[in-house]
């Protein structure tokens, strides 16, 4: 597939490293020289530098026969210009872009054929409030995962000391829980990850995966864990887009505090928030997160757009006794440093913006991707079409497939019916298939797995 991707900053350097490993043709357009030269000493693919919007720079891009543009440049009208630019002059087939403005997303008729011609609208902001929320919802996961217009979910949970299934097989989890259907879909243990089996025995400190219908989550994860109580007191750092939008998520169902060091910002979202307490201040003042009763504090929340500042403040009210913290991180390389440390989940927009994206780039019918383990694997939804004779799915029972090493099927989702996927069960036509891959590098057989022969009618 050819590719243009606009914009060279952390979601377009990340999002052009996912593509060009899967053999598509990338071209990187960016005004800042010294970024492109980065990625091109890394990556096989064209840059061009200059003004992203502009029709001439678009065509050295090689925008008259591209497959698909993607902007995601700091500017939203940069962004929103391109992609029209791309539909008027270029006619091309796939228009996607980056929008952060809540000012330009609560005007959805902006984004039509006959306005602003963007076949897909991706808001980082939508993205990460909407995983803040769920984690909030299922006390005691790392990572909550909707598939098939949320009748599933994918949970990462840690194992802990004295949960009820660890030191056993896997195969004893139905005993446990004989009316609740679940599937263990990967443990990742020491960063190194294992392909559950039924004689696969859950060690303390493992991460798991697992897939269960929405209604049976907060069960399996009982059997994993000591169920963490319901979380009640959330304060949140940072009253930016993603801080302002996780305030207004939440304050109707819970007590949520939030600090912002800027004064006029404070006084704006005071007037603007219905039930949030709004604090002026530094979060990384002991002082200010004690008097506000940081021990008595469910989940910390540190949204600003300075990693370090929500690092340090997080390790402090960590200390100081928060109950949970979540971090929000830009940079990829200080994920990995923090998580597991004080810390207790880490947050990516670049990972939450690159996985929706992909849901669109994806060959076959996938409507769903979810990138995980920093990039590393893959959570993906992809329909099955056609019949025996013209599909390698359709009609045949899991264990016939010639699924690539390190991929498993969780769950199959059949109109309304959720079927956890044993070895046995049978793919059909139009089902929603739900897997797991350990390594995203196998991506490209997936979808040739789900790809219609040419004999289908």
């Amino acid at each position: 597939m050819k590719i243009i991707i606009l914009g060279a900053g952390q979601v377009g350097s990340s999002l052009a490293a996912s593509l060009t490993s899967e053999s598509n043709d990338i071209t990187v357009i960016d005004h800042n020289e010294k970024a492109l030269a980065g990625l091109q000493d890394r990556l096989d693919l064209r840059t061009i530098a200059g003004m992203a919007s502009h029709p001439t720079v678009l065509r050295e891009a090689g925008a008259d026969d591209a497959d698909m543009i993607i902007a995601v440049t700091d500017s939203d009208e940069t962004n929103m210009v391109a992609c029209q630019v791309a539909y008027t002059v270029f006619n091309t087939p796939t228009k996607i872009a980056r929008v952060r403005s809540i000012e330009y997303l609560n005007f959805p008729q902006l984004f039509c054929p006959e306005a602003m011609p963007i076949d897909v609208l991706i808001s980082p902001e939508q993205l990460v409030t909407h995983d803040i929320k769920r984690l909030i919802e299922h006390p005691g996961a790392l990572q909550v995962l909707d598939f098939a217009n949320d009748q599933v979910q994918l949970v990462a949970v840690r194992a802990y000391y004295g949960g009820p299934l660890v030191g056993r097989e896997l195969r004893t989890l139905r005993e446990h829980m004989p009316n609740v259907e679940s599937r263990v879909a990967a443990i990742y243990r020491r960063d190194h990850a294992i392909i559950p089996k039924g004689h696969t025995v859950i060690e303390a400190d493992d991460e798991v995966f697992f897939v269960a219908a929405k209604k049976n989550i907060q069960k399996v994860i009982s059997e994993l864990r000591h169920l963490d109580k319901p979380y009640k007191r959330i304060m949140i750092v940072g009253g930016g887009n993603i801080g302002r939008r996780v305030a207004m998520a939440l304050e109707q169902n819970y007590s949520v505090k939030l600090i912002d060091h800027n004064v006029e910002r404070a006084t704006a979202l005071s007037n603007e928030l219905e039930k949030t307490i709004v604090l002026q201040g530094d979060a990384a003042d002991g002082e200010l997160l004690l008097d506000e009763n940081i021990e008595n504090t469910d989940v910390f929340c540190a949204l600003t757009n300075d990693d370090e500042a929500n690092i340090l403040s997080s390790m402090l009210a960590k200390r100081l006794g928060a109950r949970k913290v979540m971090t929000l991180i830009n940079r990829a390389a200080y994920v990995d440093l923090v998580q597991s440390g004080d810390i207790d989940i880490a947050i990516s927009p670049q990972q939450a913006t690159i996985g929706s994206l992909l849901a669109h780039i994806r060959r076959g019918d996938v409507v769903k991707v979810h990138a995980l383990r920093r990039g590393a694997a893959e959570a993906i939804e992809a329909v099955a079409h056609g019949d025996r004779h013209t599909s390698k799915v359709v009609g045949r029972r899991i264990e016939e497939l010639k699924l690539p090493p390190g991929t498993t099927i969780g769950a199959i989702v059949r109109g309304d019916k959720v079927i956890i996927a044993h070895h046995d069960t049978l793919i059909e036509e139009e089902d929603h298939v739900i897997l797991f891959l350990v390594d995203k590098k196998r991506i490209a057989e997936v979808e040739r797995l789900f790809q219609v022969g040419i004999t289908f009618i």
